[in-house]
Parts: C-alpha cells; sequence; structure tokens
C-alpha cells in the first residue's frame, strides 16, 4: 500500500476554454466524459478538468475564492526554448506571465503563468542554454505538483506514513517524494516561500479548486490508506463506500489538501 498522485482534478468556471487552453499550451490527448475533460500529459501525469462548482460540492466546499491556492503545478521540459515555445503558447490562449522565462540560481531556466482557470504553473528546464534543437511540441521529461504547507517536515512524515518515499529532502526549504511511473511527483515548500517562488503573494484561502486522486488496486487498499489516515494527522472527510465511480473514500492531509481514493 503506497499513496500515489495518480490525476490531479481542477475546477474551472468553464470546462470548455479550460480544455481549449490546456490543448492549445500543452498538446495533451484528451478524453470527454460527462461534463468533464481527462488529460493525458504526455505520460508523465493527468489532469481531470471538471466545473469548479460541481467539484467544490463534491468536496462538501464552497467554490474557490479569489487569490492564491497554495499549490504551483511545474511541468519540466529538456531545453530554455521549450520553456518559451509553452509560455508564448499559454499567454497566446490567456495566460497571465507571473515570471517571465529567463535564467535562474543554479543554471536552471524557468518561467510561471497564471491559468484562466487559476491554476499556477512553472515552466521549467534543468539547463540555461539549449544543447540541441528544441521540440515545436515541447513534451515533459516530468510533472511535479507543488503544495504550500506550514511545516514541510510535518506534511513528509503524514505522506511517509502513507506510503510515499522521500526523494530530495532539504528541510523546511523542500522535500519531494519518488513518483510512480505515469505519475506526478508530489513536493512540499512551506506556503509563503512557494508563493514568492511563484511571483505571486500567499493572499487566499477557501476551498483551492483541486482534488488529488489516488486510483486503488483494491478495495481493501482504499481501506488500508483511509484507515492511516487518521493516525497520521490527517482528516477523513468521506467514508469508504460503493459510489457511481466505484468504491471510494476521501480525505484531508494537516494542510488541508483533498484526496479522494478510489477502487
Amino acid at each position: 500500500m503506497a499513496l500515489t498522485l495518480d490525476v490531479i482534478t481542477l475546477g474551472a468556471p468553464e470546462v470548455h476554454a479550460a480544455r481549449t487552453f490546456y490543448g492549445t499550451t500543452f498538446s495533451p490527448a484528451i478524453d470527454d466524459d460527462d461534463g468533464s475533460a481527462h488529460l493525458d500529459l504526455h505520460g508523465a501525469g493527468r489532469l481531470t478538468l471538471t466545473a469548479a462548482d460541481r467539484l467544490a460540492a463534491d468536496a462538501g466546499a464552497e467554490p474557490a475564492a479569489p487569490g492564491f491556492r497554495g499549490y504551483v503545478l511545474n511541468y519540466v521540459v529538456d531545453q530554455p526554448t521549450e520553456v518559451k515555445t509553452l509560455m508564448d503558447a499559454a499567454v497566446r490562449s490567456g495566460a497571465k506571465v507571473l515570471k517571465p522565462a529567463k535564467k535562474i540560481l543554479f543554471g536552471a531556466f524557468s518561467g510561471v503563468f497564471l491559468a484562466p482557470d487559476g491554476a499556477v504553473w512553472k515552466l521549467a528546464s534543468a539547463t540555461a542554454k539549449d544543447t540541441g534543437p528544441a521540440a515545436e511540441s515541447p513534451l515533459p521529461t516530468e510533472i511535479t505538483l507543488i503544495l504550500g504547507v506550514s511545516a514541510p517536515k510535518a506534511s513528509r512524515a503524514f505522506y511517509e506514513a502513507l506510503g510515499m518515499s522521500v526523494d530530495r529532502d532539504y528541510g523546511n526549504k523542500y522535500i519531494d517524494f519518488h513518483p510512480a511511473a505515469a505519475a506526478t511527483r508530489l513536493c512540499l515548500m512551506e506556503r509563503r516561500v512557494l508563493a514568492k517562488d511563484a511571483g505571486t503573494t500567499e493572499d487566499g484561502d477557501g476551498f483551492p479548486s483541486m482534488i488529488l486522486d489516488h486510483a486503488a488496486g483494491s478495495r481493501e487498499e482504499v481501506d488500508a490508506l483511509l484507515s492511516s489516515v487518521a493516525v497520521a494527522g490527517g482528516r477523513i472527510t468521506a467514508d469508504p463506500a460503493q459510489t457511481s465511480g466505484g468504491y471510494s473514500g476521501s480525505f484531508t492531509d494537516p494542510d488541508g489538501f483533498r484526496w479522494r481514493v478510489t477502487h
């Protein structure tokens, strides 16, 4: 039993508009189903776009308030020119630049934008110089979700208790976990530090219009994960039960980020 981040479900004011934005920016494979759009980001992660009010209702919360939602999605590519290509595509499709694409510390290159649906995305490459021809349609080498938390070390302990394995640990500065194949890497940073890194303020609270999904291998795995949550310091928000989508339960981590576990 190990928690993995298999799908990130984002709430959008207009699903069709969000589908168009992400389709134009990242060129993913898209499957539409029951008013939602399911995006395969080239095998490096999966997104589901659904109506923001519907997602909030599923979470038993009010729709997202304006301001920083406490997370950043990081789309990593090979070269700086590919970062610029994606940033230009995002801006043409309606994104707002929070940080222009440029060289940053330690030889990396990145830029940050705010998507029309309210999600913050960071585009990055590990090098500041191109090493070969840049792809016209850049593919991600990795996708990460960085959660802004109050105490990264405490959050690390919570996720380790649910079976995640730490990869890099820089104390309260940055912690991440080994991702499963085709899953998104989960990372932790202090909320204030993450907001500053993204070029925005930390102002904002309430439901972040995001639910994190884990695809369990069995009903027993759903039960086991949920039973570990309360002991680890999380909160069960829905006990495991048969639903229209399968056998499912949900919980929040110590900082209130919502997870759904489904078989």
